[in-house]
């Protein structure tokens, strides 16, 4: 690592910083915005703007790039959940958005399918609505999901990832809350890859929210896109509206501009060059760990991850005198401190999209010393 000061300005307040191999994790700071980002966050300081004309164009651009008819910055993913739940329950009745979180006389039910239940549901509850899971853990049934929309239902919302091999699809979902006029939301915060894939899921449901951070935009941002007449009520209720719910969800002037910044970049990267580059740093990770005895590696490609791929270093846990978790302590542990991940007991997992320059060698370095024996 070129850099002597590395983390000088973490040490500085006792914090020690960290080679991140993990992906974009909130925990570990989410994302480094490219030069290019950090440029037009600069220029954006030079000057105050109007908010709510920035919030519009930016939104609109968005929605251009995207294909949908509107869109609106937001502090993360997770407000982008807390402000589309609080505009399917108001409209645009302004004493209707003033109430909350007093849902008194409102349909405040969202219905959600159990077996999509996740850390972070909870900001469907935030502005005062209820989550109503339906199904189980194993799966839902159209007729049960179906079965639970009642006179105080809301919305449906609706979580992307994977296909779930159970479960009401988002499709037969949309279907159903159309048929009894009611939105969807959905969550797709990390399904930005591939492009097409991003687009599809951008245009899928009423409202649909992103994370940021995953296309390398500053980390605290997001957007929620969708339509329109839903946008208008998720900006009255944004931070700058009259008495808003989200005004404790503030986003910089300097963030908004860093965000459409980058998702420009994202959507004009050449993402086959990027796989092959990534590929390149983990071709030196297995140069630097060959020769070790009962040490291999193997490259996992994600179809539909942003990350691309990740790294599998399997060792024989008898020649090491070690296990998978012991490893990943003792890179905590070392200098510099070293986060990967783990799978089962005789392997790591190393991600390297939200790896610095260089730092490639010093994980292979610090690995080649741990496993030797």
């Amino acid at each position: 690592m070129a850099n002597t000061g590395w983390g000088n300005i973490y040490k500085k307040l006792g914090a020690r910083p960290v080679i991140n191999a993990t992906g974009n994790q909130t925990v570990r700071g989410g994302s480094t915005p490219s030069a290019t980002v950090r440029d037009a966050m600069r220029q954006a300081d030079e000057s105050y703007v109007e908010m709510e004309e920035l919030l519009e164009k930016s939104g609109q651009f968005i929605a251009e790039q995207l294909g949908v008819e509107d869109a609106y910055v937001t502090a993360g993913c997770y407000t982008a959940l807390v402000l589309a739940s609080a505009a399917v329950m108001t409209g645009n009745d302004p004493d209707k958005c003033a109430q909350l979180p007093d849902t008194t006389g409102l349909k405040d039910e969202i219905v959600f399918q159990r077996m999509q239940h996740y850390t972070y549901d909870r900001a469907f509850t935030i502005p005062g609505s209820k989550l109503i899971y339906v199904g189980d853990d194993d799966g839902c049934t159209t007729e049960t999901l179906e079965s639970a929309i009642g006179e105080n239902t809301a919305a449906v919302a609706y979580l992307i990832q994977a296909e779930h091999e159970k479960g009401v699809s988002l499709a037969d979902a949309i279907e159903i809350a159309h048929s009894h006029n009611l939105p969807v939301i959905a969550d797709a915060a990390a399904q930005i890859y591939p492009l097409d894939y991003f687009r599809r899921n951008a245009q899928c449901a009423d409202l649909v929210c992103f994370g940021g951070k995953y296309f390398n935009a500053p980390h605290s941002t997001g957007f929620i896109c969708g339509r329109k007449d839903l946008i208008e009520v998720v900006r009255r209720h944004g931070f700058i509206g009259p008495r808003p719910v989200g005004r404790g969800m503030k986003v910089d002037r300097q963030e908004i501009i860093g965000l459409v910044t980058a998702i420009d970049i994202w959507l004009s990267t050449n993402h086959k060059v990027r796989s092959k580059e990534q590929n390149g740093r983990y071709a030196v990770l297995a140069e630097g760990l060959e020769n070790l005895d009962g040490v291999s590696c193997e490259v996992h490609h994600q179809e539909r991850s942003h990350t691309l791929s990740n790294l599998h270093v399997t060792f024989d846990t008898a020649i090491s005198g070690k296990d998978a978790a012991q490893v990943v302590h003792e890179l905590d542990a070392g200098t510099p401190r070293i986060k990967v991940n783990t799978h089962g007991k005789e392997t790591i997992v190393i991600n390297a999209y939200t790896l610095n320059h260089g730092e490639e060698d010093i994980i292979a370095n610090a690995l080649r010393h741990l496993l030797l024996g």
